[in-house]
């Protein structure tokens, strides 16, 4: 089947990435924006923009909106990007129902792993390892804690429907899991409309690595090699590389063989990506399956030159993968860049507002993906993140030193950012030695410091030790 024209039910730079794409396959594409989108730049590159509603983010999740839109206009398929609606097996199954392409999974299969319960139980079946837990989803705090000490603590509480980072809790012993065991319900069924929850063994400071993975309807199922999302702050990543500077070729091997059979289990079709938590003993443990494109596939493009939202689009028209496992190489690292709208020393408060002046980086192995522009009002209703800088280079010395001087190369003013957190954490000898885990960023809470300038204390001690050198005290 030939798709001629596809409908992006997301905004931002996700939106700009796919309308890219589309125009390179001579695809129409159709951008929907709320009132407080009405200026943003996905919709003036889109073939079409319709506004959908007023209310900046119900009229990203109206199913129906959506759909009917898409069928006004003539689109064959719509693409969710990620977030809103991406993995949201109802609104899947919504435009299967009423003829349009779905650009991404079965809407039994997002469902299925959508249920972290559920998707654990399928892991165990196909013999991917899983970290100890409860079977299935907890029904009381008496059960809760009984399997916490048959596992042993510290134990992750977590929503089985959660996702972004949210709906976690650490428990390190009885008396949190009893304070955070009503906390986690509350908060799962406030945002994902769900109280079930489930708890793990936690893996104290493990790596946190990922595979992309490709599959059409033909039975075809590949990887694209692995990320390392280890840098990140109370669950969300910052700084994505691609690949891990942490595996040996045989880790390396061992896991995209992983996560090409958890796939083939589940009868995956479309991108997707399994993630994995790597402990220092060398142990890979499932952890969850994220079916949709991720905001970091764009460093997977970058060392293997896969047009991944290309092949989302084709394999969603019925074609086969272009590529054979034998074919996906790899070279060099990349690294991306999550640039937020972030004060960092001030608690990552969000900073939204105009921006007043924006340079694009550039020059050899630089990518930008973003929406903003200069004059670009950084509404306060969504993501903070407002660019995603990616930077590839042969060798991991080579591309730490490009991230630097690409980062001190964009101009971004009149909001905060995260970019000087960033450049210090590039100058980190223990990033530098490619050796973190997810605790780097609380294990340096010098890095939220980051200016280069004396703290007040320690300047007015070197202005107390001149003068009194001077003066002879």
């Amino acid at each position: 089947m030939v798709l001629r024209k596809i409908l992006i039910a997301n905004r931002g730079e996700i939106a700009v990435r796919i309308i890219r794409a589309c125009a390179e396959m001579g695809i129409r594409s159709v951008a929907i924006y709320s009132e407080a989108d009405r200026f943003a730049l996905h919709i003036k590159k889109a073939d079409e923009s319709y506004c959908i509603g007023s209310d900046p983010m119900a009229c990203y999740l109206n199913i129906h909106a959506l759909v009917d839109l898409a069928l006004a206009t003539g689109c064959d398929a719509i693409h969710p990007g990620y977030g809103f609606l991406s993995e949201n097996a109802q609104f899947a199954r919504a435009c299967k129902e009423r003829g349009l392409i779905f650009i991404g999974p079965e809407p039994e299969v997002i469902h299925r792993m959508g249920d972290k319960t559920e998707a654990r139980n399928a892991m165990i079946a196909a013999g991917i390892p899983v970290t100890p837990g409860s079977e299935g989803n907890l029904h009381s705090l008496d059960e809760a804690i009984s399997v916490a000490e048959k596992i042993g603590y510290p134990i992750m509480l977590k929503a089985t429907s959660g996702g972004g980072g949210r709906g976690i809790r650490r428990c390190d012993n009885a008396d949190e899991l009893r304070r955070n065991y009503a906390r986690v319900i509350s908060e799962a069924t406030k945002a994902f409309g769900s109280a079930n929850v489930f708890l793990e063994k936690c893996i104290v400071n493990p790596r946190h690595i990922e595979v992309q993975v490709l599959a059409d309807h033909h039975g075809n199922v590949i990887h694209l090699f692995e990320r390392d999302c280890s840098i990140q702050r109370r669950n969300q990543k910052l700084v994505e590389i691609a690949p891990s500077p942490q595996l040996d070729e045989a880790q390396r091997q061992y896991i995209g063989g992983l996560a090409v059979i958890a796939a083939k289990s589940v009868g995956y079709t479309n991108a997707g990506t399994i993630e994995f938590l790597l402990d220092d003993s060398g142990r890979f443990y499932f952890m969850e399956m994220n079916t949709r494109v991720q905001v970091e596939h764009t460093i997977t493009e970058t060392i293997t030159g896969v047009d991944i939202v290309e092949e989302q689009i084709c394999v969603a028209a019925g074609l086969p993968l272009r590529y054979k496992q034998e074919e996906i190489v790899r070279r060099g690292y990349a690294i991306q860049f999550r640039i937020n709208a972030e004060d960092p020393k001030n608690n990552f408060l969000p900073s939204f507002g105009r921006i007043s002046r924006y340079y694009a980086p550039g020059g050899p192995g630089v990518r930008t993906d973003t929406a903003i522009y200069t004059g670009y009002e950084v509404p306060p209703f969504y993501d903070s993140m407002v660019a995603k800088v990616i930077v590839s280079a042969l060798t991991w010395e080579d591309v730490i030193k490009r991230g630097q001087r690409t980062l001190r190369d964009m101009g971004l003013f009149g909001i905060k950012t995260t970019i000087p957190f960033y450049l210090k954490i590039l100058k980190h000898p223990q990033f530098r030695s490619g050796k973190f885990n997810t605790g780097f960023v609380e294990q340096n809470p010098n890095l939220i410091n980051y200016s280069d300038k004396p703290r007040p204390e320690v300047l007015a001690s070197v202005i107390a030790a001149v003068v009194a050198s001077h003066t002879g005290l």
